[in-house]
């Protein structure tokens, strides 16, 4: 069985409080778009060991064991009894981007397997699973846009079409830190709301909907804060960097044309 783990954008990140146990309190929108990896999963007998890995496209480095497939295989053994198996993942998206590809293979691998092999899991225990694994890995358990909060994992749905705008999402060749991410940052109290701008047009979003990793990560990685910037020369509604970075993207009315920026890892299309 395969399925296509997507990625997702963070609309606004505002990072609240430190928490005593260490993580941030944060707010943000997450949103899906189709930028996609590709991960099969194979039933296999008569080998030694129980999870087996293939890997193509993009690097990933590191030992297997540290890989959060294998971490969901044996979270999920543990309730439910798997079979040996072979698992193909074909990396398409930026790591070190901000838009949530580890998480999101970890998750659809969580309900792939639940679907493939009948464990019937609900969907409260694929969340528990899901949540140790990544702050943003439980989003993609559900994979619809939410309003997030806390350390980004506890969830409330929002109404929010933006299917009649196009994307792009810009990876500039930057490998961003979470944590070191998190150390720059002073967390503050906003204003107002992420869940009160998102109402307002688009267009509106500009002036008022940031994220607030961005003043550290600009300062950091210039080529990241004049990637934002030529997608507003290029005709962004709204432009943003995601989550922790470094990927950035740009909400468009029509098909973008990406001059200058098309020898950077890229992805264009609808958005949901």
């Amino acid at each position: 069985m395969i399925c296509f783990p997507n990625a997702k954008i963070n609309l606004g990140l505002n990072v609240i409080e430190k928490r005593s146990d260490n993580f941030h309190n944060i707010e943000t929108v997450f949103y899906p778009i189709d930028w996609c990896d590709a991960l099969e999963v194979i039933e296999t007998k008569n080998l030694d060991s129980d999870f087996n890995l293939n890997l193509s496209g993009i690097t990933i480095d590191g030992n297997i064991e540290d890989n959060l497939l294998y971490k969901a295989y044996h979270l999920i053994n543990k309730i439910k009894p798997l079979p040996n198996v072979t698992v193909y993942l074909h990396k398409a998206l930026p790591m070190g981007a901000g838009l949530g590809g580890g998480s999101a293979d970890a998750a659809f691998f969580i309900n792939l397997l639940n679907q493939q092999f009948e464990l019937n899991l609900s969907e409260a225990q694929r969340l528990e699973i899901a949540r140790p694994l990544g702050s943003d890995c439980a989003f993609f358990i559900h994979n619809k846009p939410v309003f997030a909060q806390e350390r980004g994992d506890v969830f409330n749905p929002v109404e929010l079409d933006l299917s009649r705008y196009y994307i792009a999402v810009i990876y500039p060749d930057v490998h961003s830190n979470t944590k070191d991410a998190y150390s720059l940052v002073k967390p503050a109290k906003p204003t107002k709301s992420i869940i009160e701008i998102i109402k307002q047009p688009v267009e509106t979003w500009k002036n008022e909907l940031v994220n607030d990793f961005e003043t550290s990560i600009f300062s950091k990685y210039s080529n990241v804060e004049k990637t934002k910037h030529k997608l507003y020369d290029l005709g962004a509604i709204y432009a943003s960097m995601s989550g922790s970075g470094s990927a950035v993207f740009g909400l468009f009315d029509t098909l973008p044309v990406l001059s200058g920026l098309d020898h950077f890892p890229h992805w264009i299309g609808k958005m949901k």
